[in-house]
Formats: C-alpha cells, sequence, structure tokens
C-alpha cells in the first residue's frame, strides 16, 4: 500500500533536462465559483480524480467571504474545485487559484477586501512516479506577480521574495524565494522556490522545468482568472439598468465625468 503523503500520477514519463517533453497533468482541486445551473447535466464522460492530494486539499476548503461572488440568498449552487499539476521527474507543480475576500457592509452590500492569488505547490519525488506532498512548499503569487510570469519572453527571468512574517515579530525568520529563469536550450523555464524557513529549521530547494506548451496554458488560465482575482466579475453581475448612469461610485466627482470635465 502507498503512503498516503505520496501522490502518484496513473501515466508519466523519465525526464531529460535538455528535452522536457514530457509532461502529466490532472485535475485537482480548490478554485470554487458560483454558475448557474446547467440546463443539461454534465456529459457521463467527466470523471473526478480523487487521489490523496485531491482529498486533503478538498477537505482544508473552508466555505467563508472568500467566494467568487458575494454570498448570494436563497438556495446554494453547486461548488467546484479545480487545479493544474505539472509532473516532472525530480518535482511535481500544482497550480490552485484562491478566490478575492469580500466584506458585508451595512447597507447590504458588499466591499472587496482582498484580492485573490494564485497558489504554486511544489512536491518534490519521492521515488519514480510518487510525490512526497507532506514535504509541500507554497509559494503565493499576487495579481501583480501574475501578470509579471505572464509577460515572460523566451529568454527572460524574474524573482519574487515573499517573506510571510513581514512586519510581525517573526519577520525574517522565514524567506520564500521564487525564479523563474530560461531553460538553457530556449525550450521553456525552470521554477525554482527556496525556502528558508529557522522556525521548522527548513532549507529547502525544489526546482522543476516548465515546457513552452506548459507555461502557454498557464498564461492561458491566468487571463481568464485575473478579472475574478480583482473581484471584479462580483460588479459586473451586480450591475442593474439604473445603475449604468450613476457608474461605480457615489460621488460623481471621483468618476469619469468628474475625470472628462475638466
Amino acid at each position: 500500500m502507498l503512503n498516503p503523503t505520496l501522490s502518484q500520477p496513473s501515466s508519466t514519463s523519465g525526464f531529460s533536462i535538455l528535452n522536457p517533453n514530457h509532461l502529466y497533468t490532472k485535475l485537482s482541486s480548490s478554485f470554487s465559483f458560483n454558475p448557474k445551473k446547467p440546463k443539461t447535466p454534465f456529459p457521463n464522460k467527466l470523471s473526478i480524480n480523487k487521489s490523496p492530494h485531491f482529498q486533503q486539499q478538498n477537505n482544508n476548503f473552508n466555505v467563508t467571504n472568500s467566494s467568487l461572488s458575494p454570498p448570494a440568498t436563497g438556495s446554494s449552487s453547486p461548488r467546484f474545485f479545480v487545479g493544474h499539476s505539472i509532473y516532472k521527474g525530480k518535482a511535481a507543480l500544482t497550480v490552485e487559484p484562491r478566490a478575492p475576500e469580500f466584506t458585508p457592509l451595512d447597507s447590504g452590500a458588499f466591499k472587496l477586501s482582498r484580492e485573490g492569488c494564485v497558489l504554486l505547490q511544489f512536491a518534490p519525488a519521492a521515488s519514480v512516479r510518487q510525490y512526497d506532498w507532506s514535504r509541500k512548499q507554497v509559494f503565493s503569487l499576487s495579481v501583480t506577480e501574475i501578470g509579471t510570469v505572464m509577460s515572460l519572453g523566451a529568454k527572460d527571468s524574474c524573482e519574487f521574495f515573499h517573506d510571510p512574517s513581514k512586519g510581525k515579530s517573526d519577520e525574517g525568520k522565514v524567506r520564500k524565494v521564487l525564479k523563474v529563469e530560461p531553460l538553457p536550450d530556449g525550450s521553456g523555464h525552470f521554477f525554482n522556490l527556496s525556502v528558508q524557513n529557522k522556525l521548522a529549521n527548513v532549507d529547502e530547494s525544489i526546482y522543476i522545468p516548465v515546457t513552452r506548451a506548459e507555461l502557454t496554458v498557464l498564461v492561458s488560465a491566468f487571463n481568464f482568472l485575473i478579472p475574478y482575482l480583482l473581484g471584479w466579475h462580483a460588479y459586473a453581475n451586480s450591475i442593474k439598468a439604473d445603475d449604468l448612469s450613476r457608474g461605480n461610485n457615489a460621488d460623481p466627482r471621483a468618476g469619469a465625468d468628474f475625470e472628462w470635465s475638466r
């Protein structure tokens, strides 16, 4: 029996740094939205791969005010958990969106309190076709950082530094550095996450090559996600016909009319 902390894809191939053409992707977890109920049922061929990693992420997901849209009255809509994973010989990378958060106001409206993000989860390989998710390291990309990754050219690189305890008493004790650098043969980029955690006595670096095709898939998903991570979809869905003439602000001087009348 496999260790429950290890996730094993159903199929994959060996990996060579100079020819990273083998990949494996799967449906994972944890992004939700509230679509309208479909008129027809999903095709019978649709299935969900409930791997140990999927189950763990699903169980850890708590429904709060961080749903894609402000809470709606009436019956609840079905929720969906999504993600995209890339598997290579030495590591696996799972990319999962996190929804924005809204705060209810006394008026009954909702105000964006925190933008959404994309969570990168790196897990080292434990053996052939198995990954140790108990040793995973995570890095959260903000909307602006997502834009930086999306704008990378074939020879471009970028680097992000995070201190989860910045401004707190433990500042400097946890350092996370994500580097995205082009592969030597120009076939894609290395994603390298280095984590130094003095609190947990952890000093680890996990890297995974991402091909141009794999990065193109991520960029396409990011393009779709950004308006949702900003919460703009909630505003667009709340617009009524009589609101169109008033705009997004109660004070007309702060709107487009004031801007163009100067």
